[in-house]
């Protein structure tokens, strides 16, 4: 472990640099950005936390099956089927068009899904204007690219 002196205090633990301050510091983006996410754009929207990022991926990525959103959203499948369960009773998403395996059931967001998908898109901006305020657009421009190869890397991991 290497101490950065002249790094600004984060908590009253060490500061920790290199490899091992990125990856520390992408744990906790991805630990406390829910919280914005969740008062920002899911509460009000009516969404759980995991409603939402369902919403995102499937609009994003298009028809998945339930343990593709497990995978992808790092969520147990239990609790991936009850949200698909609850995010169809309120007629958000269907079954996908892509029926021929009877094991892998793809869902995709209807077309109530998908204008709630796109509402989320403005709440989205509030939310990034307010964590990126003060933040140059060369370092937010960096911050996708270093942000692009990392998620690369990731769909690589252990295969």
């Amino acid at each position: 472990m290497s101490v950065d002196p002249a790094a600004p205090p984060t908590s009253d633990g060490p500061v920790f640099d290199g490899d091992v301050g990125l990856l520390i510091d992408l744990l906790k983006l991805g630990t406390f950005i829910g919280t914005p996410m969740r008062e920002g754009v899911a509460d009000p929207m009516g969404l759980t936390a995991t409603d939402l990022r369902i919403v995102l991926a499937l609009g994003g990525e298009g028809e998945l099956a339930g343990h593709d959103l497990s995978e992808i959203m790092g969520v147990p499948p239990m609790n991936v089927s009850r949200a698909i369960a609850a995010l169809s009773e309120r007629g958000l998403v269907e079954p996908g068009a892509n029926r021929t395996n009877r094991r892998r059931k793809p869902v995709r967001l209807t077309p109530a899904g998908e204008a709630l998908f796109a509402q989320t898109m403005p709440a989205m901006e509030r939310v990034g204007a307010d964590l990126f305020k003060g933040v140059p657009q060369r370092d937010r421009d960096a911050f996708r690219r270093v942000a692009a190869s990392v998620l690369v890397r990731i769909g690589r991991w252990g295969g």
